[in-house]
């Protein structure tokens, strides 16, 4: 019964992978700004296409024009291809301050061949140190993948091709901060990271790769737009897919495919880390 549940869950998810998100057909004109790199990031095809490029005196980065106050959030990302050892590429959600929330998709770079790293991690009032980190199960430079993120009062879910990864819960409750009331912007950027990005270290950038690329588009955020101290919500149909966001949580066969990925690809594990907080672990471990 087991193994037929787990090859279910896996064709489940591999036909989750294929899908492409309904995606804003606006130019990624209107909501991102280039903001740093000398020229290494570009807007193309008609705005149709973001690209961040790093070479051995820059990387690049870029940011939303909106502040957000919760959403689902989508973007189709294709990694840096061939050895992109050293090189770190973010995605992710931040406010500003030294209390900030922040919520972050990091893929560290591998060896040609190697499969990249996948970095999570949710910060609330400043705090950290809750990382998750998992293999793909698929190639993540050769094609476009889409990332999400689903962010309500009640849950922050991490998803990759519509499949969710993690969830993190709104435990206020318990006295565990949770991200519901700084706005955030969009961030990204491509960085050179080889003092760590690649098996801690070891394995350097090799520059005569460059220039590295990764590739962006087909952005959506069906979101709480926060401007000049007020936040606007688009409607929400709770009868239409994907409308009722605001209220989502993950329904029984999202659980489950969310515990297969986690089974088969989470390689790390904050929670499972006594070694690293002697103290104890982080409250959130315990509750569940």
């Amino acid at each position: 019964m087991a193994s037929s549940l787990s090859f279910t869950l896996l064709l489940s998810l591999l036909a989750c992978s294929c899908l492409i998100s309904i995606a804003n057909s606006a130019s990624l004109n209107q909501d991102f700004d280039v903001t740093w790199g000398d020229g290494r990031g570009k807007i193309v095809n008609n705005g149709q296409l973001l690209t961040l490029s790093l070479d051995k005196t820059s990387g690049s980065g870029f940011q939303s024009k909106n502040e957000y106050l919760f959403g689902k959030i989508d973007m189709q990302i294709k990694l840096v291809p061939g050895n992109s050892a050293g090189t770190v590429t973010a995605y992710y959600l931040s406010s500003q301050g030294p209390t900030h929330d922040e919520i972050d998709f990091e893929f560290l770079g591998n060896l040609s061949g190697d499969p990249y790293t996948l970095h999570t991690n949710v910060f609330t009032q400043g705090k950290g140190n809750r990382e998750m980190q998992y293999k793909l199960w698929f190639d993540p430079t050769k094609d476009f993948h889409t990332y999400s993120i689903l962010w309500n009062p009640r849950h922050v879910i991490f998803m990759v091709d519509n499949v969710p990864i993690r969830d993190f819960k709104n435990m206020e409750s318990k006295g565990i901060s949770f991200p519901k009331n700084q706005p955030m912007r969009i961030y990204s950027s491509l960085w050179n990271a080889d003092d760590w990005a690649t098996r801690g270290g070891l394995v350097k950038t090799d520059w005569t790769q460059a220039p590295f690329t990764s590739s962006y588009r087909n952005f959506n955020a069906n979101a709480c737009v926060h401007s000049f101290g007020s936040t606007k919500c688009p409607s929400m149909r709770t009868n239409v897919a994907g409308d009722d966001w605001f209220n989502q949580e993950l329904d029984w066969t999202s659980q489950n495919r969310m515990k297969w990925v986690q089974r088969n690809y989470l390689i790390y594990n904050y929670c499972n880390d006594a070694k690293r907080f002697p103290q104890g672990l982080p409250a959130e471990c315990k509750m569940g």
